[in-house]
């Protein structure tokens, strides 16, 4: 066993997991593992750390981290339905935390209900002015899981930005923005002395690898052109106009185009979520403090093997000589995945049937982590 270790010495464990999506949160699959581990090995040590890189769970895991505190403001979703959405205020430091996909997020809508040309961002600019009224300095913003595509153009008409076509009438829906001419903005178009947002994709705004053609399909984005054309007059007159130049930077593509509007509109920096999960949680140090770190999400898959998430967890524990172990919904590629982790562990096709795994996520989680913790013991 790693580090000299033989079975029955008791470990420090961490235990670092994702969400897996569509079925369990951070938080319930790490609990999931800890009852299967400890079933087996009573003698450890457990320390639960849910982790998030900027999608759902982001402000809650952060909020725990720093000590923020919850609060609410009435906003609307997505679709413009009304929403008491929930953010963070930590006092001292001042600074909000907040989650989109607690406000706009594609979970939040019943599937196929709505058509994604309906969806906008404007709940979203509510909820950061309440921050700027509480007199936040910093903001820290996590995007991923959102249902739009519209660039961040409802959140900047929250905020007063104005949109005019050649007519000089205003443009009021992100899917006429093809007819975009003038932008004007606020007096005030800084909210914060530091806005930070949160993401895990590098994709630009447009083209290939833009949000449309990526990520849009799984919102329900069956037609590009218009969409492209939509974002692309948007991003045109912002440069034109504004001097604003931000379609290429990486991650301006994240949340539907949220990471262009973000930059543009408001000046936020972009960093990877993890990272920011990483710098507050101390990550380097508790796996150092740690014989063996336990971590997963719902599909251990190519992303996760090049270092988002899950597979940035694995990358800090080969740095610390920490082994990893890691469980998934499904693990596509497991030789390719030994070279980061030192066990994987899926739940289908192999432990149980994805019928199974979807209707009882966190019976068949604690099932997979003792069978995990069984083999463990004996290496």
């Amino acid at each position: 066993m790693p580090h000299g270790f033989n079975c029955g010495m008791p470990l420090n464990v961490l235990i670092a997991p994702d969400k897996f999506k569509g079925t369990l949160t951070a938080h319930q699959a790490a609990e999931a593992i800890a009852c299967g581990w400890k079933s087996v090995r009573p003698q450890d040590q457990l320390a639960l750390l849910p982790m998030s890189d900027g999608g759902d769970g982001f402000g809650e895991i952060i909020s725990e981290l720093t000590g923020a505190q919850l609060q609410q403001i009435e906003t609307v979703d997505a679709v413009r339905r009304p929403l008491n959405a929930s953010w963070w205020w930590h006092e001292d430091s001042r600074t909000a935390i907040i989650e989109s996909a607690r406000i706009i997020g594609l979970a939040m809508l019943p599937r196929g209900k709505y058509h994604p040309f309906e969806l906008d961002t404007y709940g979203l600019g509510a909820v950061l002015r309440e921050a700027e009224k509480r007199g936040a300095r910093r903001c820290i913003v996590g995007i991923g899981g959102s249902a739009t595509n519209d660039g961040g153009f409802g959140m900047a008409r929250a905020l007063g930005w104005q949109f005019f076509n050649t007519h000089e009438e205003p443009v009021v829906r992100w899917t006429e923005l093809h007819h975009l001419s003038i932008i004007r903005p606020p007096p005030e178009a800084r909210l914060f002395e530091e806005l930070t947002v949160a993401v895990d994709v590098q994709n630009p705004l447009l083209g290939p690898s833009g949000c449309t053609r990526v990520y849009g399909p799984q919102k329900g984005i069956t037609e590009f052109d218009l969409p492209e054309r939509c974002l692309a007059r948007l991003a045109s007159v912002m440069e034109t106009e504004l001097k604003i130049s931000h379609a290429l930077t990486p991650g301006a593509g994240a949340a539907g185009g949220l990471g262009y509007g973000l930059m543009s509109f408001l000046g936020a920096k972009m960093e990877p979520g993890i990272g920011i999960f990483e710098r507050h949680a101390r990550l380097s140090d508790r796996v150092k403090n740690s014989q063996l770190v336990l971590t997963g999400e719902g599909a251990l898959d190519e992303q996760t093997l090049m270092g988002k998430g899950v597979g940035e967890i694995a990358n800090v524990c080969q740095r610390q000589a920490v082994p990893c172990i890691a469980l998934a919904g499904v693990v596509p590629e497991p030789e390719k995945a030994k070279a980061k982790f030192a066990a994987t562990y899926a739940l289908t096709p192999g432990f149980t049937d994805k019928g199974s795994a979807m209707r009882e996520p966190a019976v068949w989680l604690e099932r997979l982590a003792a069978k995990a913790a069984t083999e463990w013991k004996c290496q």
